[in-house]
């Protein structure tokens, strides 16, 4: 039997995405892998890692009853730091970073998957939770607020004299 890949997974709010499940199970497919979740915490200190204790636990049951080998915890509020504590070349093979779609994702704007790739040097996977994408605003567009002056009231900005 081969020996097992360690991969580390940092995720966020997209720890329990179905996106991320599918693409663990087929990581897990292509040869045998062992999964650690790290969740970087919501606030400083010890406060802010309990507080996504509930989050860390919800996707590792749920990885568990895909028949995913995990473990987990929790990590600093900044995720380049959180994975700066814990990695270790020995320990992981390679790192998926799972972020929301878009301009929904903080991740992104901070190029999480390319920080991650240089810090640790190791293979880095970039899954994107599509299925947690925020909801489009429904309705109407909002009303704008209209000028008794019409097209005019450009002309009064001014204010008074």
């Amino acid at each position: 039997m081969a020996p097992s890949a360690h991969v580390l997974v940092i995720a966020s709010v997209t720890a329990t995405s179905s996106d991320l499940l599918a693409a663990l199970q087929a990581r897990a497919q292509r040869s045998p892998a062992t999964f650690t979740l790290l969740v970087p915490g919501t606030g400083p200190g010890l406060a802010g890692r309990k507080a996504v204790e509930p989050q860390l636990q919800a996707a590792l049951e749920q990885w568990r009853a895909a028949g995913l080998e995990a473990d987990g915890m929790t990590g600093d509020q900044n995720p380049i730091d959180a994975v700066t504590e814990i990695w270790n070349p020995g320990s992981f093979d390679e790192v998926i970073v799972s972020t929301l779609p878009g301009q929904a994702s903080k991740w992104l704007r901070w190029d999480m998957p390319h920080r991650v790739a240089s810090l640790t040097g190791a293979l880095v996977t970039h899954v994107t939770a599509m299925d947690m994408r925020p909801e489009p605003p429904h309705g109407p567009p909002p009303t704008k607020e209209t000028s008794p002056l019409g097209p005019l009231g450009v002309l009064a900005w001014g204010g008074k004299r």
